[in-house]
């Protein structure tokens, strides 16, 4: 360091520029919960949207993916709709979709981030439905009938979809027009699925194909390879789950490195 530099002052000036670093960080973020928490929808506070209906205990977080064709959209129940989920009913906005709800979504319906649902023919998920990130349910597709026209400009090809009650739509995953899912359907991640699948069953692939079922006579088929994951035992305190987090062990005390992994 320079001799006629002062040391001190240098300091000084170091920590005050660390401190107002801080408070500017702290301050924009306690600035951007505000805004998250001010923006969400519910009914209580839809904002500028006017679905066709919202449920006790629904809320869309904000900031919002694209919005259109609200009042075609009816929505359950203690639904969580992630931010920049897309909601839309209908070709575009503006457009008079008749006297019934396109876009349905059941009570318990989880849409994570990022999440797209594109709905022109009716759009139905059940009760408890589980979306990770990113997935995508659409009941229109392009069609490419005519090679003279650019693909983006033919008529799309459109059907229903229905996603049964307590399923599970993994990250990325794509439900295609006309699919129809039974309950308690596991959808992989990234898999892509069309046409009909059955009760609890497991599809994976792009196009997604059945990879397990449950049989009531001989359970799952093929046989699950690990063992059920163990409820927390009632009375449990919080001290103590972290005890058993830093212990690595189930809440039975067994050891969940014995077993081999699902695949």
């Amino acid at each position: 360091m320079p001799k006629d530099r002062n040391t001190f002052s240098f300091n000084a000036a170091a920590s005050l520029g660390a401190w107002r670093r801080r408070t500017v960080s702290r301050a924009v973020h306690r600035g951007w919960r505000w805004v998250q928490q001010a923006g969400s929808v519910t009914a209580e506070r839809p904002g500028p949207y006017r679905f066709g209906a919202i449920g006790r205990g629904t809320r869309l977080a904000f900031p919002l993916g694209t919005v259109f064709g609200e009042p075609w959209i009816v929505l359950g129940a203690h639904c969580v709709i992630g931010e920049q989920v897309t909601l839309t009913a209908g070709m575009m906005p503006g457009v008079d979709l008749g006297p019934d709800p396109v876009l349905r979504l059941g009570d318990g319906v989880v849409l994570g981030r990022g999440s797209h649902v594109v709905a022109s023919r009716p759009v139905t998920f059940g009760n408890d439905v589980f979306c990770g990130p990113y997935t995508y349910v659409t009941s229109d597709n392009h069609s490419y009938d005519d090679p003279a026209q650019p693909v983006g400009k033919q008529w799309p090809r459109s059907a229903p979809v229905e996603i049964g009650s307590g399923s599970w739509l993994g990250a990325g995953a794509v439900i295609l027009p006309g699919a129809r899912l039974g309950r308690n359907v596991v959808v992989a991640a990234g898999a892509v699925v069309r046409g009909e699948v059955p009760d609890h069953a497991v599809v994976a692939g792009a196009p997604a194909r059945v990879v397990r079922r449950w049989d009531p006579e001989a359970g799952w088929q093929p046989p699950l390879r690990t063992p059920p994951p163990v409820p927390i035992p009632e009375g449990v305190t919080p001290e103590q789950l972290l005890a058993l987090a830093e212990s690595g062990l189930e809440p039975d005390g067994s050891d969940p490195s014995a077993f081999p992994a699902e695949c």
